[in-house]
């Protein structure tokens, strides 16, 4: 049975679905290579001839978030360095400000390694003093492991807006969870941010 909130969390799925057949990077390459609809279904996933990128065979993560940022138009971006000791510790205790009914999209830098990723999702569930005030699911696609002509994938997740009025103002927790069509989850954090009346 899931976790107390762990239900949040479950992305959601399309009745008559199912996942199709696995196969390898090099299976995808041979297949059909005179079709051309195929062709650029494969190219639109990142397969081609490029050399791929060297991987520690001891690491078996298919994915791997390198960075989270907050974009804004006319501000730099609050970027998260996942690669650093102690970042997604430091997420939850060290909460950033947005102010009030600013604009603002998230974006994900990660790399793929050994095989095809089917279906990466992004999921989160915000809470304030305990309620749930939102859930959301972004899909960020399929890709292929990152070769050396495209070492690093980076997915802007679609714009959204914070809250305003003085009874949006305050602290807010949340959960998130990278997760892909196998149900795998590749990265699950909490983070915390305070909605402001201005920038800080």
């Amino acid at each position: 049975m899931a976790s107390a909130g762990e239900e949040d969390l479950v992305a959601s799925k399309t009745d008559g679905f199912k996942v199709g057949e696995k196969k390898t990077v090099e299976e995808y390459a041979k297949l059909d290579q005179n079709d051309e609809s195929l062709n650029r279904w494969k190219a639109s996933l990142g397969i081609s001839n490029s050399p791929p990128l060297p991987v520690d065979p001891k690491d078996t993560r298919r994915c791997v978030i390198h960075s989270l940022a907050l974009e804004v138009p006319g501000r730099s971006d609050m970027t998260i360095d996942l690669s650093v000791p102690g970042a997604l510790e430091s997420l939850k205790s060290k909460p950033f400000s947005i102010k009030e009914g600013a604009k603002f999209r998230m974006k994900a830098s990660f790399k793929v390694q050994h095989d095809v990723l089917s279906g990466l999702k992004y999921l989160q569930v915000v809470k304030r003093k305990g309620i749930r005030v939102s859930k959301d699911e972004e899909m960020l696609g399929s890709y292929a492991p990152n070769t050396q002509e495209k070492p690093i994938y980076e997915k802007k997740f679609a714009e959204d807006e914070a809250p305003s009025g003085m009874m949006a103002r305050g602290h807010y927790e949340a959960v998130s969870k990278f997760v892909d069509d196998d149900d795998h989850t590749h990265l699950k954090f909490e983070w915390s941010f305070d909605i402001a009346k201005d920038w800080k």
